[in-house]
């Protein structure tokens, strides 16, 4: 096979993958685990070798033409793939891709090797957040090759699932490749599962008046495209699967499992859909509802203002009544000699009636304004 374009051979020189360096819930530390999860020969449906090395499998393959190599890789170095690429002659593009890594999902044909990017995904409970990997699939005439670059899906799962159905298995590369479809696909369903939770918990929030639900909005959000976009691409991926089935010897039972994985995939990417409106429209009620709520705090400040507003009319009324006969006392209590009304016999009475009168004519006039 001719050397991958960008990547030197004899050495680990792979940088992280984007996968992983641009989705900051991946940068926890994982436990160690080794690159070859399992590497095994099976004959007839049943497991004949385990091969001790990769160039040993691809030996024993040589000498057993009816025999199939099913190896799983986990996070491999950049130079263990290129090998890989050696012995199996992947294609250049394919292995560049597996390298790279962060591809969508989708299904390329180089001769005889189907290449598959698949995004698997899970729901992590504790943060209430959505985890996603990637897994590359290798599928031969004679050999799968899968490369997982996360948690999930459960491989190990789905092979004791292949051995323990002879059957099946005995169908070749082709029911592998099936099998790792179904899980990838079934482990969505936990993933709907939690975002369903999480949208109901938002609905509360929501009608709750919590003021922090919009980032939360905004959030899950953002997880449910990411979610679509890991489904979407694998309705057409599985039909085209099925289009070709005569072409590349896929028997009718296994485009029977196909088509079942398809009407799930197509549930899943129907609940996301809704997922999605449902997120709009919490959106749309929620800017409904603080905008309501902003208005009563504008009307209730209002009303407050008009109170506080009739208040002050009646204290400045108070304070004009009064001030009247005040003016009147402060001038005849001047005491000056030559005013003319402090010798006057009627000047007390005249002064009290003068007061009164005022006092009289300033509260009727308040009084029909409606200050009083």
């Amino acid at each position: 096979m001719a050397r991958v374009k960008g990547f030197r051979r004899g050495g680990d020189t792979r940088e992280e993958a984007p996968e992983h360096s641009m989705d900051p819930r991946a940068a926890e530390e994982l436990p160690y685990r080794p690159t070859v999860i399992d590497n095994a020969i099976y004959h007839d449906g049943e497991r004949v070798d385990n091969p001790g090395s990769l160039a040993d499998a691809f030996e024993r393959l040589k000498h057993t033409p009816d025999a199939m190599a099913w190896i799983g890789l986990y996070r491999p170095k950049e130079w263990e793939l290129v090998k890989l690429g050696e012995e199996f002659e992947l294609h250049e593009l394919a292995l560049e891709d597996a390298i790279v890594g962060s591809q969508r999902p989708k299904a390329d044909r180089y001769g005889d090797t189907l290449f598959v990017v698949l995004r698997a995904a899970r729901y992590l409970d504790d943060v209430e957040e959505v985890a996603f990997g990637e897994l590359h699939v290798f599928v031969g005439p004679n050999f799968v090759i899968t490369v997982r670059h996360a948690e999930a899906p459960d491989l190990q799962g789905v092979r004791k699932r292949m051995e323990s159905d002879p059957e099946l298995l005995r169908q070749g590369p082709q029911a592998v490749l099936y099998a790792i479809l179904d899980a990838v696909v079934d482990g969505y369903a936990p993933v709907v599962g939690g975002l369903q939770k999480d949208i109901e918990e938002i609905e509360a929030q929501v009608f709750g008046g919590d003021p922090s639900v919009s980032r939360r909005v905004y959030e899950l959000s953002g997880e449910v495209i990411e979610f679509q976009r890991a489904t979407a691409p694998l309705i057409g991926m599985i039909h085209g699967f099925i289009a070709g089935a005569r072409k590349y010897g896929v028997t009718d039972e296994l485009q029977s499992y196909l088509r079942d994985v398809a009407d799930h995939a197509i549930t899943v990417t129907e609940r996301i859909s809704s997922f999605r409106q449902m997120l709009q429209n919490i959106l749309i009620v929620n800017s409904t509802l603080v905008t309501q709520a902003q208005n009563a705090e504008m009307a209730r400040m209002t009303e407050a203002s008009i109170q506080q507003g009739e208040e002050v009319k009646k204290i400045s009324a108070w304070a004009a009544i009064l001030f009247a006969p005040t003016l009147v006392g402060t001038v005849y209590g001047m005491n000056f000699e030559f005013m003319p009304e402090t010798h006057w016999a009627f000047g007390y009475p005249f002064a009290i009636v003068l007061m009164g009168a005022v006092c009289v004519a300033l509260y009727t006039v308040f009084k029909r304004r409606g200050w009083l």
